[in-house]
């Protein structure tokens, strides 16, 4: 078993529990890494720090499902506190104090443990509101601050933005509520102990203590938790990964690469079809893909094409469905998806302005009208016979490999700018 510890500027990078046989550290969870396939079922789950500015943040669905999977999922400190306590009746653990504290309702918002950070090394530059509340009152129960003059400097250092809540603000905000006293007791008891007043890491550390030694503070996961939805569906297709051939592929990039450029995939969708029709997912009764077209139109299968009827989303989570429709790739195929992604990136860097999403929509149809045969070629037809709901869904998967395709096809930089919108202007 493996304990994944999610976390960043909460623990120093030579913190010696992190060090265990046992412990995987990560940098701070974001929206999609709990689809890691790295995370087995019987695998742990630390949960400190968490991304959620520069970056989505992870989402409670993504969490559950995770956790129904059997992943045990613990949460301390920072986002991981503020997760559990919103997940603890679902069975997510919740350890520490600012973790009793959300859950009681004393702090509510992601700004109470949030810091500001040096971007080349991931160290926090500021206090959090959290452990500068410890700090007060950890000063009221020696007697350095009253109960008022507490509260002002709460409210006071409170004002201030979490990015800004350096030393020297804390100083200043103390210097204008009259407690420059609390300000030189913290400083003196920081001069002893770096950590001083530092609950996060103190509940980062019991988190980590629980994963590795218990008590086990997760609860039952409800068997009617429901984790399944169309955003739901969208996140995992888009996080999906696979190591094939020595490499780390996106699982629905190399569908697409397969639904764009292999001549034989309208067959492939087919089959495809023909099998979801004959094991339904809902508990209908299955059949035949014809005969579902003849008792839905009455007329067979060749008069009229089952994807003109059946524009179905392709669902990752079944290993069937991936298979099927990764039945005809090739091990250069796999390479090719690798050198297009690949060239995305050397875009990025030649032209900093581009990304695929800056590719015109006139590009790509271009593209595909050489690569669907020519221009009598109906392209919305072609598209739905190839798995993709409407010639909107093909070209946005087009201009994902327009760079690197232009770019085997021996064509200059030029005509990758040309092909992107804002190099026209």
């Amino acid at each position: 078993m493996t304990i994944h510890v999610f976390v960043g500027p909460t623990l120093p990078t030579d913190e010696g529990l992190l060090a265990h046989q046992s412990v995987r550290r990560r940098p701070p969870v974001r929206h999609g890494d709990l689809f890691d396939t790295a995370i087995a079922d019987t695998d742990t789950v630390v949960l400190i720090d968490g991304i959620y500015h520069q970056a989505p943040a992870l989402r409670h669905k993504e969490i559950l499902a995770a956790m129904t999977r059997g992943v045990r999922v613990i949460g301390a400190a920072s986002l991981g506190a503020l997760r559990a306590a919103e997940l603890w009746p679902y069975g997510m653990g919740g350890v520490g104090n600012v973790y009793r504290s959300y859950r009681n309702l004393e702090i509510v918002g992601d700004d109470e443990v949030a810091v500001g950070q040096d971007p080349m090394t991931g160290r926090a530059l500021t206090w959090p509101m959290v452990n500068c509340r410890y700090a007060i009152n950890l000063a009221v129960n020696s007697r350095i601050l009253t109960g008022p003059k507490a509260a002002g400097l709460l409210d006071a250092l409170h004002a201030v933005y979490y990015p800004q809540r350096t030393y020297a603000a804390i100083r200043a905000a103390c210097h204008a509520q009259d407690a420059t006293g609390f300000a030189d007791w913290v400083g003196e008891r920081r001069s002893e102990d770096p950590y001083f007043g530092d609950i996060k890491r103190s509940d980062a550390l019991s988190a980590v203590r629980a994963a590795l030694y218990g008590p086990d503070p997760c609860g039952p996961v409800p068997s009617a938790v429901h984790t399944d939805s169309v955003y739901f569906r969208r996140w995992y297709n888009a996080f999906a990964m696979q190591h094939v051939d020595g490499l780390v592929l996106p699982t629905a990039l190399r569908i697409a690469y397969q639904q764009l450029f292999d001549p034989d995939f309208r067959g492939l969708w087919t089959w495809h079809l023909d099998h979801l029709s004959r094991r339904p997912s809902d508990g209908s009764r299955g059949m035949p893909l014809a005969e579902r077209m003849f008792r839905l139109t009455g007329q067979e299968t060749g008069r009229r094409a089952p994807h003109m009827l059946f524009q179905l989303p392709i669902d990752l989570r079944c290993s069937g469905t991936v298979e099927r429709l990764l039945a005809h790739e090739t091990e250069p195929d796999r390479r090719a998806v690798a050198r297009y992604l690949a060239a995305n990136d050397a875009a990025r860097h030649e032209l900093p302005f581009y990304t695929p999403e800056t590719v015109r929509d006139e590009a790509a149809i271009r593209v595909l009208q050489q690569v669907w045969t020519g221009p009598d070629t109906h392209l919305d037809e072609e598209a739905a016979a190839r798995g993709f709901r409407g010639l909107a869904e093909a070209v946005t998967a087009m201009q994902v490999f327009m760079a690197g395709y232009l770019r085997e096809g021996e064509q200059p930089l030029t005509s990758v700018t040309e092909a992107i919108t804002d190099a026209r202007h």
